[in-house]
């Protein structure tokens, strides 16, 4: 799932905007003077800025996800042509009304149209508006239908995962494990949303599968309560509760109420997962009185399934999986990172429900691949390592990704990032903290954005660290052309959070 929103317009679209509306403006007055030297102007400046915001346009970038022009998309784009073209058609009805000869008048309606472009994003926000009792009604519908499909299936195990992070990674991890004994569907991505599992569940999902795993997103209070009514889950996981979007949840109480939505929502003879070493979790799961299965690392006496002797390193992790009922088993993973273990132990603990051995949760963990933009170890030739960590954007999270990092002890280490976001009145201090706790392990440090890196800036300074390895760029970009002369063999590199591919911080 990214949490930022991007902008309308960038710098430079702006300003291509503005000079539009300008060029209009002198087009009405050189209309009602009849100034042919205004006209002249305006002409040949009208000319540069569309020849201009043509060439901008064709400028490529690779975006992390390619645009798919949806249906809904179809349908807002034409109700925006249609409001143009009305838009249009009264500024052209209206200087006809006062005007004789509408072609000798060109420049004026033109000039008008000229500064209507300036507010042009409003045809969209005008077609989101019409637009929005249509989608809420095809949205229901697609709901009752998926919601309707899947309760039908009495042969397929519905499973809901939630949490503020780590359920993307779990879900996948889930798949691999469980797909050593059944057939499994899951949400692709981050599909987390109403809209996003229901075409899943429409479209994909059918008798020949044995699980269903729908990974349930929310940014506000009522969320999970959709999402788990939608999936009709029987077994529900909790991976963890933390400060992620904060701005809309407003405490940390009301994601905790969100997230056991899907608790709530779980049959009587269903089975709840909780991760039992994350603090608001563990209270979740002690007043849980349906079946439950804990999993952890650190609170090992009190859990059902849990991990020992765990040895990480820059290759991937070894530990004893442990699972009450079961036994020990010996497992290794190419997972970076300690707190993947956790993401396993809830794969493990959903194998553990659905009756698979030990030996098969073993192979299933053996063959689990990284996760796209989670920890992903990218090796392009070069002879520099990548860490692709850029889709997280939480305090834990990114200590984690700092843990991964510093376990290349041979290695030069390269961190780009514009710190964490949607964390509400703690973000300046937790990006402070993570200032810090770069300083403790980077040899360079690349910040993204002036302005919204400060707090990890100061928290850099705090530490001393070298000034002259400590750069601030307005871009990704910017800092891709950085690391062509920064970089040499030998050195790792971490992408940790996001920003918009049109991210310019100018």
């Amino acid at each position: 799932m990214n949490s930022h929103k991007d902008k309308i317009y960038t710098t430079k679209d702006k300003a291509y905007a503005l000079i539009s509306a300008v060029n209009g403006v002198f087009f009405v007055i050189a209309s009602i003077k009849g100034d042919n030297n205004l006209y002249s102007y305006s002409i040949a400046s009208s000319i540069f800025t569309s020849l201009f915001l043509y060439l901008g346009n064709r400028t490529k970038y690779e975006s992390k996800k390619p645009l798919v022009f949806t249906s809904r998309a179809k349908r807002l784009y034409g109700i925006s042509m249609g409001l143009v073209a009305a838009d249009f058609l009264i500024v052209l009805l209206l200087v006809k009304l006062f005007l004789k000869d509408v072609t000798d008048y060109f420049p004026l309606w033109a000039g008008i149209l000229s500064v209507v472009y300036y507010f042009c994003s409003y045809y969209m926000a005008g077609a989101i508006y019409i637009a929005n009792p249509l989608e809420k009604n095809i949205n229901q519908k697609y709901y009752t239908v998926a919601s309707n499909k899947i309760k039908s299936m009495k042969n397929v195990k519905s499973i809901g995962i939630t949490g503020s992070y780590g359920k993307t990674s779990t879900k996948f991890f889930s798949a691999t494990i469980l797909s050593e004994k059944y057939k499994v569907l899951n949400t692709p991505e981050s599909y987390n949303t109403p809209m996003g599992i229901s075409k899943i569940i429409n479209n994909d999902l059918d008798e020949n599968f044995d699980i269903f795993i729908a990974e349930l997103g929310a940014t506000k209070v009522g969320d999970i309560d959709e999402v788990a009514k939608l999936t009709n889950p029987e077994i529900g996981i909790i991976t963890s509760i933390g400060p992620c979007h904060l701005e809309t949840f407003k405490s940390i109480d009301n994601i905790m109420r969100t997230k056991y939505e899907l608790i709530e929502n779980l049959p009587d003879d269903g089975v709840a997962i909780f991760n039992y070493d994350n603090e608001y979790v563990k209270k979740l799961a002690d007043k849980t009185f349906k079946e439950k299965i804990l999993y952890g690392i650190e609170n090992i006496e009190d859990t059902d399934v849990f991990a020992t002797d765990i040895k990480v390193s820059s290759k991937g992790s070894t530990f004893s999986l442990c699972i009450n009922g079961l036994g020990t088993i010996e497992c290794e993973t190419r997972l970076l990172g300690a707190h993947n273990i956790h993401n396993i132990l809830a794969g493990a603990a959903i194998a553990k429900v659905m009756g698979l051995t030990l030996q098969e949760i073993k192979m299933g963990i053996s063959k689990i691949e990284s996760v796209e933009h989670r920890l992903q170890l990218i090796d392009p030739g070069t002879g520099v390592i990548v860490i692709d960590d850029a889709f997280n954007s939480n305090p834990d999270g990114a200590k984690a990704a700092l843990d991964v990092l510093d376990s290349f002890k041979d290695n030069r280490k390269i961190i780009v990032t514009p710190g964490m976001v949607e964390l509400g009145e703690i973000e300046e201090k937790e990006n402070e903290k993570f200032g810090e706790n770069i300083a403790k392990v980077c040899d360079i440090a690349i910040l993204v954005g002036k302005k919204r890196t400060t707090p990890i800036y100061n928290g850099l300074k705090r530490k001393t660290f070298n000034e002259d390895n400590l750069y601030v760029v307005n871009s990704l970009d910017e800092a891709s052309e950085l690391m062509k002369t920064l970089t040499k063999v030998g050195d790792v590199v971490l992408f940790e959070n996001d920003l918009p591919d049109t991210y310019n911080e100018k």
